[in-house]
């Protein structure tokens, strides 16, 4: 968002230099035969000057908001191909605190997403399952305000335009009333500016709309596409072994028990011992008392 602010900041402090060299570098008196587009806009006074201001401010906003989502709608940002094998091993290998950590280091969408449900790894796959959902929603929310400000630009620039309209129609209207029909050039130069109020206004605010819908569609499949991926890594879960384990901020990584998926293969389990009777900890065999319980264990002979 502040790069956003940066880079609309440094756009506008150009633009108004070079409206405000082009108004200077005019010349004053009869305007010319065949007007230019600028002499007709400063040939229409202040009001119509800042008018155009602000439809060429509103369409460096739709080209700043196009670029940004065009950079951050794809499936290899919000979910990494790298970053998304390497939570699958970490989760098959039942190394929850690692996957965490591994999260927290990640800016990425499925990253904070997955890091918030597996907060909540030791209570249950229902409260798992409603975390994913529940920060899916809040992290796609900055992606759905940039496009529905897309929105907002379509339907302002028309308005914008019809403001040109109208204040154009008032001096048309004006030299009408003070010269008649006996400055038909007058007259037409005010209809000019009317007209070429409403077309800019129109001409952002028809491609803006085809970008929001776009980029509204392209969110839709691209946000289910990462969630998707997410639900995956958390399927296998053995959630009723976790129960009551902490995972996130200030656990520690060597008191978290290790609980590979099902079907995990052994190579992938990080102790090829055995596991305490009393609390399921991974232990050495024939290592006695557990170090987690303290139960003491009868190995036998």
């Amino acid at each position: 968002m502040q790069k956003t602010k940066s880079t609309l900041k440094r756009a506008l402090s150009f633009f108004f230099f070079l409206a405000f060299a082009t108004i200077c570098s005019a010349a004053e008196g009869n305007p010319p035969e065949q007007m230019s587009i600028i002499q007709m806009i400063l040939h229409g006074g202040p009001l119509i000057i800042m008018i155009w201001l602000c439809i060429v401010s509103t369409s460096m906003v739709l080209v700043t908001f196009c670029i940004q989502l065009f950079m951050t709608l794809r499936a290899e940002n919000l979910a990494p191909k790298a970053l998304m094998e390497s939570l699958n091993s970490t989760i098959t290998a039942g190394n929850y605190q690692e996957t965490w950590e591994t999260c927290k280091a990640n800016k990425s969408y499925a990253a904070k997403v997955l890091q918030g449900a597996l907060e909540r790894l030791g209570r249950g796959q229902d409260a798992v399952q409603s975390a994913l959902i529940e920060h899916g929603l809040r992290l796609a929310q900055p992606i759905k305000t940039k496009i529905s400000y897309i929105s907002v630009i379509g339907v302002i620039a028309p308005m914008i335009g019809l403001l040109g309209t109208v204040i154009g129609m008032m001096g048309a209207f004006a030299v009408l009333g003070s010269s008649g029909v006996a400055d038909p050039r007058g007259l037409a130069l005010r209809i000019g500016e009317v007209l070429m109020a409403t077309a800019s206004g129109l001409f952002i605010a028809i491609p803006a709309f085809i970008f929001y819908y776009y980029f509204r569609n392209l969110s839709t499949i691209v946000v289910g596409f990462s969630d998707d991926k997410l639900q995956h890594l958390v399927a296998d879960i053995p959630y009723e072994e976790m129960s009551g384990v902490v995972i996130g901020e200030g656990s520690d990584a060597s008191q978290v028990q290790h609980f590979a998926r099902p079907g995990a293969s052994k190579s992938n389990a990080p102790d090829s011992g055995a596991n305490c009777p009393v609390c399921n900890g991974a232990i050495s065999i024939g290592e006695t008392p557990c170090p987690h319980c303290g139960s003491p264990i009868d190995w036998g002979t």
